[in-house]
Order: structure tokens, then C-alpha cells, then sequence
């Protein structure tokens, strides 16, 4: 996500830091490097030379360029202005106060609507919420036979339309049905095109005209760039939207649609789609992406994505085991599945500051299937004791697990040393421990 632009701005910005001084020039020169890098990452054009525009207002100055550190103030500054062009803060869902919640989602055929309907509805549900899942796309079999899919590994309720062939009528007694069994939101997932047309807007209108929803979220392709911008105008236009859930920004390595919809379309991101898997979609944190983006980490994310994978009770144990040096190969393993259930391991670690520049950094996920392996070779008093793993014990393992004994021996030598950071880490005072006991497994 944003990796080709993340490379470009890396040099631009370590360059600005480094200079004890700044005049016009350097920073001119530099602003013109950062909008061909933003034009190269296909942002809209017009979105680039307004950015860059603000930036020069605020950086040019005498004031300003004679100051200590006039390098780190343009890189704030680069900071917060990419923060406004995201949209300067989160935007959630509007939930009516007085009936059942309708959200509309509307787009393109193969934008991800259907998916997108299922991530949702499993958000919702996960706060407590008793989500509906409507099929109204009457064209495409598939779609409402996916969203049943969808519902049914959700065990969310998944509205039966009977064969019923008007989209309108579908969503009337969806909402009926709602009201009456005390479902919460309804997720309507509509019929998509491959392309804008009369047709596609007229029936959006209708169902719009008829059940009023709340919520109209369309569903864009973060992959098409400057056309996902393009449908985003289209359908406010046509049909008025309230906000943008942006998918397969796992694979969009250049981040254009992302930052130019705000500013084209004056409308939010309110989520972004970040993997295949159901529990894949993110809040768009304009704040947090904007850090992203420039290398500096996104901290708060991973703690987030922590405590949604890790057991209160589990991580307090956990933390007390290294406290009292009781800290063993059973447990390092539990914490490496821990680690997995927490997403790839390449995006984990492009939420560290600072771990954007490594370019040499090579992600295995296949080395925490082999350290598993290796662990499960052992026996409990090995993994309890793993002082007790002598040469022969250590040739019985690599067999076991179908390794060799450098692999065993590399494996030890990282628990030992993953062991003694983790207890000088307990004596810290962290800031971790006051989030409910919890701390980072790494």
C-alpha cells in the first residue's frame, strides 16, 4: 500500500532533514520533486498543484527558512497537509436514532460490493450489532448466492428475496422484515455494470426515492487509480453518495484514488478494504495513513490489530511469565500464532516507524511454519527447558520436523535472545502494560 510513492518521498524528505539551512530554491526544487512523485503515483492533477501550493504558502518565509531545524518544519508540514488532503479525520457510518439503520451499497460490477457487504455486516456484528444482508442485484445469480455464503459463515441473517425479480420490492420487504425481527443495520447489496449507465442510476434512484437509507456507500477499486476517482464523481452525481469503502488497497501500490477522491468528490473514505479475508477492512484513519505513507509507522494500528487478535487473559499471562524469567519455547510458539492472526507479516511490519526503510527487509511467513514445525518435534520437558536440547536431542528434531540442525540451533539461538529482550522490556515502565495489561508480542 502506497509503497511505490512511499520510495519516491523517502529521499526527498531524508534530503530536506538533512540540510542545516534552506533558501527558496532548495525547497522549490524539492516541492517539485514531491509533485512529480504524486503525479507518478497517479494522482489527479489538479489535486498534486493545489497540495504542493499550500505546502510553499506555509514553508516559504524568511522566518521560516532561518529557523533551527527548517529541513524537519517542511516535513511536518508535507505531514499535515497530506493529513487534510485524506480528509483530516475519521468518518463513520450515520445511524438513524429512530428506525433500523439502511446502508446502500452501491458500484461497478467486480468493485468487491458483495464482499465488501459481508466485511461490513461482520464489523457490525463483532460491536454487537444484529446486521441484514439484502441480495438486490436480480441480475447476477452469483451475487445473491455469495451473499448467502457470505451470511451463512457469518451466521448473519441473509434476507430470502424468493425469486422476487424487483429490486425496489426486495428492499421494501427486507425492511419490513427487519423491523419486525429487530435486525440492525440492513447491508443492501445492489446490482453493479461493468461501466456507468442511464439504466443502472435509474434503478439506484428508485430504490433511493423508496427507502431513504441512511447511508449510500460506494465501492471503488483502489487498483483503477484515476477512474475509481471518475465513478466516485459519477455516482454523486447521478445518485449522491455519503461516503467510499476503497478495496484492494493491499495491492494498490501507488495510492492515487486514495488521495484524490476526498478532494474531487468532497465525500469520505469511511473504510478500505486491505485483504481477502472477512475481518480485512480498515477505518480510513487519514492521520494514520498519512504516517504510512511518509515511512514514520502506524503504531496505534498495530496495537489495535493486537488486541483484537490477542486475549486479554492471554497476554496478561503471558506478560507475567516474563516478569518471573518463565518465559518458554512452548510459549514463544504461542505467541508466533499469535503474531499470524494478525495479518501478513509484511503489512505488520509497514506499521513500524522506521521499518519502511529497510529495502533489504525479506518477510518469510514460511519460517514461522518451519519454527512451528521444529517446536513440535520437541518434547513438553524440551520445550519447557530448553537448556536440556543437547547435540543428539537436536539431530532427533531436525528429523522430526524435517529440517536440519542449523535450523534447530538458529531457532534456539533467536529464543534466547528474543527471552532477554523481553525481560529487560518488563522492567520498563511501558506504556503497554496500562492498556489493560496487554503488550505487543514482539
Amino acid at each position: 500500500m502506497f509503497k511505490n510513492l512511499s520510495d519516491r518521498l523517502e529521499p526527498i524528505l531524508k534530503k530536506l532533514k538533512a540540510r542545516g539551512k534552506l533558501n527558496e530554491g532548495n525547497i522549490k526544487e524539492s516541492l517539485r520533486q514531491i509533485r512529480v512523485a504524486l503525479l507518478e503515483a497517479d494522482v489527479n492533477f489538479q489535486v498534486a498543484k493545489d497540495f504542493i501550493a499550500r505546502i510553499a504558502d506555509k514553508a516559504i518565509g524568511k522566518e521560516f527558512m532561518d529557523s533551527l531545524t527548517p529541513g524537519h518544519q517542511v516535513v511536518k508540514i508535507v505531514h499535515e497537509e497530506l493529513i487534510h488532503l485524506l480528509g483530516s479525520e475519521s468518518s463513520h457510518i450515520n445511524f438513524s436514532g429512530d428506525r433500523t439503520t439502511i446502508i446502500l451499497m452501491v458500484g461497478l460490477q467486480g468493485s468487491g460490493k458483495t464482499t465488501s457487504s459481508g466485511k461490513i455486516a461482520k464489523k457490525f456484528k463483532d460491536e454487537g450489532k444484529k446486521p441484514f444482508l439484502v441480495p438486490a442485484d436480480v441480475y447476477r445469480p452469483a451475487a445473491i448466492e455469495q451473499l448467502n455464503i457470505l451470511g451463512q459463515k457469518l451466521n448473519i441473517d441473509v434476507f430470502n428475496a424468493n425469486d422476487q425479480k424487483d429490486p425496489v420490492k426486495i428492499c421494501k420487504n427486507a425492511y419490513e422484515e427487519a423491523s419486525k425481527k429487530g435486525l440492525n443495520p440492513i447491508i443492501i447489496d445492489t446490482a453493479g455494470r461493468l461501466h456507468v449507465d442511464e439504466q443502472l442510476m435509474d434503478e439506484l434512484k428508485n430504490i433511493k426515492s423508496e427507502i431513504q437509507p441512511d447511508e449510500i456507500l460506494l465501492v471503488a477499486d483502489a487498483m483503477t487509480g484515476q477512474e475509481a476517482v471518475n465513478i466516485a464523481r459519477s455516482f454523486d452525481n447521478n445518485v449522491g453518495i455519503n461516503g467510499i469503502i476503497l478495496t484492494k488497497m493491499d495491492g494498490d501500490a501507488r495510492g492515487g484514488a486514495a488521495l484524490s477522491i476526498r478532494k474531487v468528490t468532497g465525500k469520505p473514505i469511511k473504510f478500505i478494504g486491505v485483504g481477502e479475508k472477512l475481518d480485512a477492512l480498515e477505518i480510513f484513519h487519514p492521520d494514520r495513513l498519512a504516517s504510512r505513507i511518509l515511512g514514520m509507522g502506524d503504531i496505534l494500528s498495530l496495537i489495535e490489530k493486537a488486541e483484537s487478535s490477542i486475549p486479554v487473559e492471554s497476554a496478561k499471562d503471558f506478560y507475567k511469565k516474563i516478569k518471573k524469567g518463565g518465559f518458554s519455547l512452548e510459549d514463544f510458539k504461542k505467541q508466533l500464532v499469535q503474531v499470524k492472526k494478525m495479518g501478513p507479516l509484511d503489512q505488520l511490519v509497514g506499521l513500524i516507524p522506521g521499518m519502511n526503510n529497510l529495502k533489504n527487509i525479506k518477510i518469510d511467513e514460511k519460517a514461522l511454519i518451519k519454527t512451528e514445525a521444529i517446536i513440535n518435534s520437541m518434547t513438553n520437558q524440551e520445550r519447557l527447558r530448553h537448556q536440556l536440547i543437547n547435540g543428539s536431542r537436536k539431530k532427533r528434531i531436525a528429523r522430526g520436523s524435517g529440517t536440519a540442525v542449523v535450523d534447530v540451533n538458529k531457532l534456539l539461538k533467536q529464543f534466547v535472545r528474543s527471552k532477554k529482550m523481553m525481560q529487560k522490556f518488563s522492567k520498563m515502565n511501558l506504556k503497554n502494560e496500562l492498556r489493560m495489561g496487554k503488550m505487543i508480542p514482539f
